[in-house]
């Protein structure tokens, strides 16, 4: 799995094991998905292509390295990958956003596209955000619908991902997944354990 990158960065642990705490608040959940999405973020993005942007510093113009953030498109996986979204766009204030809602079903495990709403991605970079990946369903349904429309790049950032999920996502050859942590187990209702919970319940006090 050579595009499969665990990020070794201590700022994200620390906000991780946070997480891990069934009590911590909603808007702590919030915050903690948002710092582990930007860290992902920058570990993503350490080498993309830079361009050279003349602006006027405090005593002379210069040109001066920039990355393009109009080739950028976000797309966090409703619900719970909205706190990254918004630790991304901190990053990179002038990207594109597009929405994919899918639910599993936590009967059959299958995941189902009920909302999408995407800019132009052809010849784009965009990163998907997205918590968990457990089966890996969801991921694969937004995966599949964001290649056909042609993207130039897909980076995917999650925090967890069990075995079985990774294992199911890395058939995409030409994506990245840059991810805080592999835990070991998959429950038969299709949690990772130990995990975080359900996400989007914890992050928006659903459950």
């Amino acid at each position: 799995m050579e595009r499969v990158f665990v990020v070794d960065n201590s700022i994200l642990q620390n906000s991780l094991t946070k997480i891990r705490d069934k009590d911590l608040k909603p808007s702590l959940v919030r915050k903690h998905l948002s710092i582990i999405g930007k860290v992902l973020l920058i570990e993503a993005l350490k080498n993309e292509d830079i361009k050279l942007k003349r602006i006027e510093t405090w005593f002379t113009m210069d040109n001066f390295p920039v990355i393009n953030e109009d080739d950028y498109v976000i797309v966090p996986i409703l619900r719970a990958g909205l706190p990254m979204m918004e630790g991304c766009l901190e990053v990179l204030e002038d990207a594109k956003v597009g929405f994919l809602a899918i639910k599993r079903n936590e009967e059959t495990l299958e995941s189902k596209v009920f909302y999408e709403r995407l800019p132009e991605l052809e010849n784009k970079t965009v990163i998907i955000t997205d918590p968990m990946v457990a089966t890996g369903g969801s991921l694969i349904k937004a995966i599949e619908i964001i290649k056909s429309k042609n993207p130039k790049k897909i980076i995917s950032l999650n925090v967890i991902a069990s075995k079985e999920g990774l294992e199911r996502v890395s058939k995409f050859k030409d994506v990245f997944f840059y991810i805080g942590a592999v835990d070991p187990i998959l429950n038969d209702k299709g949690y990772i354990v130990p995990g975080i919970g359900d996400a989007g319940d914890r992050c928006f006090n659903t459950l």
